[in-house]
């Protein structure tokens, strides 16, 4: 609605509405749900795609644009509704599952109870804990590994997550060489890697080159260090062969990936491969916008380009090549473009004329 006349659609889109509900005789509450709805059917999208949505402070804000389980609910059908209509390209599991949980978490904390968001480092150790105990790992033999694990960690994954990683990893808290790990999620379109193996500087980005040279596309990153210099990386990738045979996928995936970590092959960088008809005539314009967060510790890094496989490779040498820290990255694919969000800090992003070369930089290295 009110794409073509220029502006912000959605505020656009909200006169419309609110004049198409008075000619069709819509009563009040209905109407006013309607132009709601307009003016918000980007939101959930954006919040479920972009942000951390494992942060209580997200499912709050959120919460508070909603208001309520009906609008939250309208805003849910909306918002499944419109992704999947755009392209068959643009919906997948993953999406669907990021839109669920953002959904429960919110109507949980709507109806006063406590969204697993929410809980603390105490609530999230016990309850990973209790996992381990339902797996068969003895009471404390998880010690060595935890030891090596700050709060930060246990706030930003899940228990089921902290679970998982620890089953991995407590009876070698110190390997020598990198250890890859990977599952099916419960939506079986998608494989969550995990990546342990001492920290480098240019470790993210050679996972990134790795991971699109084996025909893999990252859907979400997170990237910890742990107290004793070990990176403790997440990686959610789509697989894009058919699901029936994720096993041998899985299993290419450690095997592959580790080797290529502990043997580096050189560049990591695949090759840029062709682009559509489509993106030859109408070319997307990359936009980069660099902001400092809400606690104004770290940075918001937000990309807009074409999607392409080596376009997370390009983002990870520019970014550590200023020294600049990456803790997180949401990938959003909208068909032929990416609209994508890092977290980071350090290189000097504080000076305004650093943030301004390196945003030039990025925008440069995203043109086609």
């Amino acid at each position: 609605i009110a794409k073509v006349r220029g502006g912000d659609h959605s505020r656009l889109g909200m006169i419309d509405a609110a004049q198409f509900c008075r000619t069709h005789g819509l009563d009040k509450e209905d109407a006013d749900l309607v132009v709601w709805l307009v003016g918000q059917h980007l939101t959930m999208s954006h919040v479920a795609q972009k942000q951390d949505i494992g942060d209580p402070e997200v499912i709050s804000r959120f919460a508070a644009v909603v208001g309520d389980e009906h609008h939250l609910t309208a805003l849910y059908l909306l918002t499944h509704a419109d992704i999947r209509g755009t392209s068959p390209k643009v919906w997948n599991g993953w999406k669907a599952k990021l839109l669920e949980d953002l959904f429960n978490a919110t109507r949980r904390l709507l109806r006063g109870a406590t969204p697993q968001q929410a809980l603390g480092v105490d609530d999230r150790v016990d309850e990973a804990r209790r996992q381990l105990r339902y797996h068969g790992l003895r009471p404390d033999i998880e010690k060595p590994f935890w030891k090596n694990l700050d709060q930060l960690y246990f706030l930003r994954h899940s228990p089921a997550e902290i679970a998982w990683h620890t089953r991995q990893l407590y009876h070698r808290p110190e390997p020598t060489a990198a250890v890859v790990k990977a599952r099916l999620v419960e939506s079986g379109d998608a494989i969550q890697v995990m990546v342990y193996t001492p920290d480098a500087p240019d470790l993210f980005k050679r996972i990134c080159g790795s991971i699109a040279r084996l025909g893999f596309t990252i859907l979400d990153a997170k990237i910890h260090t742990t107290r004793h210099g070990y990176a403790l990386d997440s990686f959610m990738v789509q697989n894009p062969e058919d699901a029936s045979h994720y096993r041998d996928v899985i299993s290419l995936i450690e095997h592959e990936l580790a080797d290529r970590l502990i043997n580096p092959r050189g560049t990591e960088r695949p090759s840029a491969g062709r682009l559509s008809r489509k993106l030859r005539h109408f070319p997307i314009t990359p936009r980069v916008d660099i902001r400092p967060d809400e606690g104004r510790r770290n940075y918001i890094v937000s990309i807009s380009a074409v999607d392409r496989p080596y376009l997370l490779y390009d983002v990870a040498e520019l970014l550590g090549a200023h020294g600049i820290s990456l803790h997180s990255a949401k990938i959003a694919t909208l068909g032929e473009r990416v609209e994508d969000t890092f977290l980071v800090s350090g290189g000097g992003l504080s000076n305004d004329s650093i943030l301004l070369k390196v945003k030039q930089q990025l925008q440069d290295k995203l043109q086609l």
